[in-house]
């Protein structure tokens, strides 16, 4: 369970961002129901997220890759829990998912993929990236790409952490 309640839906002063929540994301998330609580937090957070998921040029199934790593690497199962579907409908194949733990030893993963990886690794464990790492995806990728690829990254780091604070899981009950 959670380590503080989830905030109310129908507190007035929240009713409007709740349904656009739910019209944008087909549901409230225990996410965004946690973070309600704080309707400028959710706002941004939303704007954030929206940005990222929908409106970048990255490829859907490139960045679901990249959310499941570093649920992975965060030990953060709800934010895993929640983008596995997704990734599946944007085409990842269920070995590759399987093999994400372990993507270094695994053949399954272009060139591109495993230099995507890598900088989330080096993001996500050590901050500061390696030039040689950097160097690597850079190749793959142009300016708005890198600012995306980036962006992504950093954003769910913030969201595991975020879920993994409060301990937020799949099974609450709201």
């Amino acid at each position: 369970m959670a380590r503080i309640p989830y905030g109310n839906p129908d507190a007035p002063d929240v009713k409007p961002l709740v349904d656009r929540i739910v019209a944008e994301r087909g549901n409230l998330l225990h996410l965004y129901q946690m973070l309600i609580h704080s309707a400028p937090v959710a706002e941004g957070w939303l704007n954030l997220l929206t940005a990222i998921r929908q409106k970048g040029v990255l490829p859907g199934g490139l960045r679901e890759m990249i959310i499941i790593r570093i649920a992975s690497l965060n030990n953060a199962p709800y934010e895993a829990d929640q983008h596995v579907p997704i990734a599946l409908k944007e085409g990842v194949p269920q070995a590759q998912l399987d093999a994400l733990a372990n993507w270094r030893d695994s053949a399954l993963f272009s060139g591109k993929e495993r230099a995507v990886l890598a900088y989330v690794d080096a993001m996500t464990r050590q901050i500061q990236v390696p030039q040689d790492v950097f160097a690597a995806v850079r190749a793959h990728f142009d300016d708005r790409e890198m600012v995306e690829l980036t962006a992504t990254i950093g954003a769910y780091n913030m969201v595991s952490r975020f879920l993994e604070a409060l301990e937020i899981h799949s099974h609450d009950k709201r």
